[in-house]
Formats: structure tokens, C-alpha cells, sequence
């Protein structure tokens, strides 16, 4: 594991195009998880039979990043679900392509098929509502390269459970006060038209993630350093055994 891997800088190289997001990936992977390895990805015979039973062209970059990390559900699948190639699938309304699950069924991902063209096409989102009728696709993040980088920075904050923790009650005084605490990363707040959405910030062996001034996530690399973020912002953590 090395020890250079700034977050802020290699974030922001990795927001310029899907090669430099999927670097980022690599290096998050090795420094804050496990190296990615060979046999990590899907191979293209599972990529090539999704597409002829799709009857579709999976985007470039849905592919590249399916064989990079496909098979690391440590970087995809903690909390929500990245689905496999054979899971992929078109939804019933025959709008877009879904390829992520919510934990509990709540929402769905996906890219819809008047985009599957662009070379990094935008992400779209749905919930799961009681009234069918009422679900409509709405924008989630303007490039699937970006969702690459918040689905493993996300399920990174679910895993290990002794580097993660979790408030629900954070108010409006420390949530104005994290920017000057912490790093800002440079990630859009999203979803758009959700103000403020979700933010992410980084310090010193940790990232974290605010959503709706209230809630907030903590990912560190070492217990000491967690415990560092709940003593700088106390509060009801949800794991903290102290």
C-alpha cells in the first residue's frame, strides 16, 4: 500500500475523462482497499453475450469499467448493488438500461437507450414507488465515468465496520463549518436540483460525505483516525464503541 495517494488531487484528474476515472478507481482500490488484480473484471465473453441478449451496444466506458472492477463487490456492492452483465437489463418501461440496485429495492440506475451512444453518457435514477405511475428517470450524475468514482466512494463508507461510521443528526452549524474543517472534493453536488445534495470532503486519512446537512458518512484508514473525526464533531455515531 503506498502512502501518496492524495484524494483532492487524484480526484480531480480523474473527473477529466473516463481513462483518468478509472485510474482513480485503480488507485482508491490500492490504497484504501485491496489492489485491483487480474481476473477483478468480467471478461468480454460475459460482456459480448449481455450485449446479444440486450440486443443492444453497451457504452465504452460501461464496458472498460465492467472489466476493471466487475467482479470486486468490496468496491461495488457494499450497501447498493452494482448488477453483473447476465443482470443487466432494460427496464419495463423500455427507457433506459438499468445496471445498479438500491440496497432495498428503493432505486434504480441506469442509462437511458436515446444515450447509449455518447462515449460517457449521463446517469439517470428512479425510486421504487407504491404508485407505478408516478416513477419517472431523473438526472442522477452527467457522466457514467463520474458514477464510476461515487459508486466505489460510496460503498467504501459501508466496509470495513471498524474504519466506518455514520451520523443522522448533523446540524445546520456543522454542516457550514465542514469546508473549513475538511477538504472539499472536487465532486458536483448531486442530484441535481437537490440543494445542497451530497458533498464529499477529505482530511487526513479519511473522506467523508454530507447529504442534506444532516447526514453523515466517515470512511477512514485507520481506527485512530476515525476516532479523530468523532472527536472533532461529536455527536451520536452510530459505531462508536467508546
Amino acid at each position: 500500500m503506498k502512502d501518496d495517494f492524495d484524494v483532492r488531487r487524484e480526484l480531480a484528474a480523474g473527473m477529466t475523462d473516463p481513462a483518468g476515472a478509472l485510474r482513480f478507481v485503480r488507485g482508491f482500490a490500492g490504497h484504501w482497499l485491496n489492489p485491483l488484480q487480474d481476473g477483478d473484471g468480467c471478461g468480454e465473453p460475459e460482456l459480448a453475450a449481455a450485449e446479444e441478449r440486450l440486443g443492444l451496444t453497451l457504452p465504452a466506458v460501461l464496458r472498460d469499467a465492467y472489466r476493471l472492477f466487475g467482479r470486486r463487490p468490496d468496491l461495488t456492492s457494499n450497501h447498493d448493488r452494482l448488477l453483473a452483465p447476465a443482470e443487466l437489463h432494460v427496464d419495463s418501461r423500455e427507457e433506459a438500461l438499468v445496471f445498479r440496485y438500491e440496497n432495498q429495492g428503493a432505486a434504480s440506475w441506469g442509462i437511458l437507450l436515446t444515450d447509449l451512444h455518447k462515449a460517457d453518457p449521463p446517469v439517470v435514477m428512479k425510486p421504487d414507488l407504491a404508485d407505478k405511475e408516478a416513477e419517472r428517470w431523473s438526472a442522477w450524475l452527467d457522466r457514467f465515468s463520474w458514477t464510476c468514482v461515487e459508486i466505489v466512494l460510496s460503498e467504501s463508507l459501508h466496509a470495513p465496520f471498524e474504519l466506518g461510521d455514520f451520523r443522522d443528526d448533523l446540524d445546520e452549524a456543522e454542516s457550514e463549518s465542514l469546508g473549513g474543517r475538511f477538504t472539499p472534493l472536487p465532486f458536483p453536488a448531486y442530484p441535481p436540483g437537490e440543494d445542497p445534495g451530497a458533498r464529499w470532503y477529505a482530511g487526513t486519512d479519511v473522506i467523508l460525505r454530507e447529504e442534506d446537512r444532516t447526514w453523515l458518512w466517515a470512511r477512514a484508514r485507520t481506527e485512530e483516525a476515525l476516532d479523530r473525526v468523532r472527536d472533532d464533531l461529536p455527536g451520536d455515531w452510530l459505531n462508536d464503541p467508546r
